[in-house]
């Protein structure tokens, strides 16, 4: 009797512990989940539990980092299932396997054992066994770079789609990852994969989503919501202590032109970090995303310490775990790491293969990127305050008396394609009361008055450029710059006059006349990058920083 009760208790506890194992999302801790499994382990004896339970355990180490803890479960995980002679227990441990032997190093293996699950999963009715098969099947098609592999696996994985919603999400999801590395957005699929995750009640599916938005909008140039996508890479690789969610941050934050934000993140991830990465799933991620990001801020010494690891691994692609996003090619990082540590002959090498590459696979966006990176490097801009009053501004970083006009710029820098109202930039987004128009901005009399004074700012202006005094140029050509957004800003369309004393009206004016300022003196010190500004700035009732997508800075916004 007793013993019955022991059974009865053991296989609820089973079943208890290996439903917890299967809500564990990726990339967090197992916390004592780890603990449970392994008691319920030691008390088993009969080899199917103790498969799956070993199973559940090597994956539970692995989710949570910790690869090295994960292998000698999974090994025998696949003892056990071997001896209970299950199919669908030995396709559930061989998955096990894969994701223990996940490393870099471990490719050959990987190759073999997805091999061999390919095989057992096909004579299997359960469709969770044949979806494991697929994935892996396509993990390794991606990172042996094998297109016919990577197109057959989608296929099977679309056709496996109508027997589950499990199913149904991964097809959607590794469909898509395809397609935007072919160039083409692919939004339906992002919704398809998003109603099949909350149909089968996947735990982690929304890190997924997002990612497939996050790089979406990056690539389509909507700022904001990469600035989003980084956001919350940062705040998770913070609460959970995820180095390759940080990397991969670090590199949105680069790569959408924000190089203050993943200099923040480099510190923490620096040549000391990268010498004692572990050699696991996330490895060849973590090198490829602090390179990419070490590049974009120029720093040499993240440079050399990440191409140096990197280095034994050429030619190979960097998927993010199960083939969700594909990040390139390390030949790409290598070929620029070459080249801006000086070595020609290798950066030239290493890039024309890694086109060659990108060209095999379709992937546009990166060829494209790569191929004009050569003839147009990019180049760090700096615009952020200094000390003692002074802000350092363009490429050179040439130091520049603070203007306030500096300071709405670098709002709307911080946010590129987003629309700030005049008025949350004139007061800092402070509470100010909306005040009505009181009537024409401006009469006859003090329009021809301004225009008067412009004739004799105008004879001033060249006297002081004859006798080079340059502090006088400055304050005139500001005067000058002055009346003329106000003269702007007293005509509306079709030169009517303006209505004028609301609260709208005055930041308009404000913010348009201290950016314009702003603009000119910093002319003086960086032609090539006032032009851009003059370019790519909207000011009026709403402002906006919108470049183009061909010329798109490296800003440094903060010192």
């Amino acid at each position: 009797m007793a013993s019955s009760r022991r059974d009865t208790e053991l296989a609820a506890r089973t079943r208890a512990v290996l439903e917890a194992a299967a809500g564990h999302v990726f990339g967090t801790e197992p916390g004592r989940l780890a603990a449970e499994l392994y008691d319920v382990l030691a008390r088993t004896t009969e080899d199917a539990d103790r498969a799956r339970l070993a199973a559940a355990l090597a994956r539970c180490w692995v989710y949570g980092g910790h690869a090295d803890r994960a292998a000698p479960f999974a090994d025998e995980a696949l003892a056990h299932a071997e001896r209970a002679g299950d199919p669908e227990l030995i396709a559930n441990c061989l998955d096990a396997v894969l994701a223990a032997h996940w490393g870099p190093d471990e490719l050959r293996l990987r190759q073999a054992t997805a091999a061999r699950l390919d095989e057992v999963s096909a004579h299997v009715l359960d469709p969770d066994a044949r979806l494991r098969g697929h994935l892996w099947g396509l993990q390794v098609g991606w990172e042996t770079l094998r297109v016919p592999t990577i197109q057959r696996q989608l296929r099977a994985l679309e056709v496996l789609a109508g027997e589950s919603p499990r199913a149904r999400f991964f097809a959607a999801s590794r469909r898509w990852m395809y397609e935007h590395v072919r160039g083409l957005e692919a939004r339906e699929l992002i919704e398809v994969a998003e109603a099949a995750a909350a149909e089968a009640g996947l735990a982690d599916a929304w890190m997924v989503t997002g990612l497939m938005r996050g790089y979406t909008a990056l690539h389509t140039g909507d700022g904001a919501r990469a600035i989003e996508t980084a956001e919350r890479m940062e705040k998770f690789a913070h609460d959970e202590g995820v180095t390759e969610v940080a990397a991969e941050a670090a590199s949105v934050w680069a790569l959408s032109g924000h190089p203050d934000r993943a200099r923040a993140l480099l510190d923490q991830l620096g040549p000391d970090v990268l010498e004692n990465l572990p050699r696991d799933v996330n490895y060849l991620l973590n090198l490829h995303c602090v390179l990419e990001a070490a590049l974009v801020v120029a720093d040499e010494d993240i440079v050399r310490t990440a191409a140096r690891l990197l280095t034994p691994y050429e030619n190979r692609a960097v998927v993010n775990a199960g083939a969700v996003y594909f990040h390139g090619v390390t030949d790409d990082t290598l070929a620029r790491a070459a080249a801006l540590t000086g070595d020609v002959e290798r950066a030239e090498r290493l890039r024309s293969r890694a086109l060659a590459t990108y060209l095999k696979l379709g992937a546009t966006w990166w060829h494209e990127r790569l191929r004009s990176s050569a003839a147009r490097p990019s180049t760090v801009v700096h615009f952020h305050p200094a000390h003692d009053g002074l802000w350092l501004v363009g490429a050179a970083a040439r130091p520049m008396r603070a203007l306030r006009g500096f300071g709405y710029l670098h709002r709307l820098l911080e946010e590129p394609g987003r629309t700030v109202s005049a008025i949350d930039l004139v007061t800092g987004g402070t509470a100010t009361v909306i005040q009505p128009d009181v009537g024409p901005h401006l009469d006859h009399r003090a329009a021809t008055a301004y225009r008067q004074r412009l004739n004799e700012l105008a004879r001033e202006l060249d006297e002081a450029t004859d006798w080079s005094d340059l502090a006088r140029v400055e304050s005139l050509t500001a005067e000058r710059e002055a009346l003329l957004a106000e003269l702007s800003s007293a005509a509306g369309l079709a030169g009517r006059s303006r209505a004028t004393g609301s609260t709208a009206e005055r930041a308009r004016v404000a913010a348009t006349k201290a950016i314009a300022t702003a603009i000119t003196h910093i002319e003086a010190v960086d032609p090539a990058l006032a032009t851009h500004l003059r370019d790519a700035i909207r000011t009026g009732a709403e402002c906006s920083y919108r470049p183009r997508p061909d010329e798109h800075p490296a800003w440094l916004l903060s010192g």
